[in-house]
């Protein structure tokens, strides 16, 4: 029972990639979902989150070092949650994961997002 991240891939400063994340196992429909991502030497930290659409009001609210460039979308039909990554800069370099929010599920392998020239 986790989520799974994928979609990740190397980019060229300035480009976009989009990440999916899969539920297995459970709904997604009544939680928040977290985008997270730890890069090498550092904490995972929060960059982005989507309340529910089921008793919330489904808003997302992004880390100020991603806000205006990534998007966070849900698809409670398919328990899939997406992140839409656009001008991407090379400390956008990271592992990066979704979870529910607060974490509550394992964190699965990630996917690996490499920005560089």
């Amino acid at each position: 029972v986790q989520l799974q991240a994928s979609g990740g891939g190397s980019v060229q400063p300035g480009g976009s990639l989009r990440l999916s994340c899969v539920a297995s196992g459970f709904s997604l429909n009544r939680y928040t979902i977290g985008w997270f991502r730890q890069s090498t030497g550092e904490e995972r930290e929060q960059i982005a989150c989507i309340a529910s659409n089921t008793g919330s009001d489904g808003s997302a609210t992004y880390a100020g070092s991603v806000r205006g460039r990534f998007t966070i979308s849900r698809d409670d039909a398919g328990s899939s949650a997406y992140l839409q990554m656009n001008n991407l800069k090379p400390d956008d370099t990271a592992t990066y994961y979704c979870n529910t929010d607060p974490p509550s599920r394992g964190w699965g392998q990630g996917t690996q997002v490499t920005v560089s020239s």
